[in-house]
């Protein structure tokens, strides 16, 4: 059984009140329009959006897994600490802003700052699969986890703004495209993905894949750019003294 939320002309603490309160793990929200913090600190419930939620959709989320028939907007996933949340439209900026573990897979293209600070810890390994084209400062400061961006529709194109990478001392991004990324700092390092390489990701594209209707073969089959530190010319040089 699932608890039914109408959202119209809902106050978003309102919102978050039903849905927190909730005895059911299932929910669905229908009429969201801006609401913002749903699912905000939620554990064990599985969250069905009809609508655009507003900002820091499942900030801080825990073991949850969100599902956005739409659009989201600023700050999806802010410091998520598991769980999946699923957006089966565009995103906004700053999707992942410091995530620590779990997932967003997003079908179309996600703003400016996707996977800032993103970190991770021994087995906790957050992951960001972007379906279209992302905007500037991708990866931004990245510490940890995994950022793909899969450019469907834009492979004429490198998928990705710029400045990608600016800060990166952790973690990969792993591009599918033809067209490397221009202007990529000195610190960062771009190489052709390797066959072990597309095995690595295989599990999150297949995940993507299965959640929006692709097929995961023949989006592992295109070209990859890896992008990693440099170790040979690390960030942290610019900060401490050796």
């Amino acid at each position: 059984m699932a608890t039914k939320i109408n959202a119209t002309g809902m106050h978003y603490k309102d919102l978050n009140h039903l849905v927190s309160s909730a005895k059911d793990k299932d929910i669905i929200i229908e009429n969201a329009l801006g609401h913002r913090y749903i699912g905000s600190s939620a554990a064990d419930k599985n969250i069905e959006i009809h609508g655009i939620p507003g900002n820091a959709l499942g900030a801080y989320l825990n073991d949850c897994r969100i599902n956005v028939f739409a659009n989201a907007q600023d700050a999806t996933g802010d410091t998520m600490n598991s769980g999946e949340i699923i957006i089966h439209g565009n995103c906004g900026d700053a999707a992942g802003y410091g995530m620590r573990d779990g997932k967003i897979l997003i079908k179309g293209s996600a703003g400016y700052r996707a996977g800032i600070h993103m970190k991770e810890y021994q087995s906790h390994i957050p992951m960001i699969v972007i379906g279209e084209k992302v905007g500037d400062f991708l990866g931004e400061y990245q510490a940890g986890g995994r950022i793909i961006v899969l450019g469907i529709g834009h492979e004429d194109e490198c998928p990705v703004g710029s400045f990608c990478g600016t800060g990166m001392h952790g973690g990969a991004i792993y591009i599918r495209t033809e067209h490397a990324p221009k202007g990529l700092p000195v610190q960062v390092k771009c190489t052709d993905a390797s066959p072990e390489d597309i095995e690595a990701i295989r599990p999150d594209v297949e995940e993507f894949a299965a959640s929006f209707g692709y097929n995961a073969d023949e989006l592992l089959k295109s070209h990859f750019f890896k992008l990693v530190p440099n170790t040979a010319n690390p960030y942290k040089q610019l900060y401490v003294n050796n």
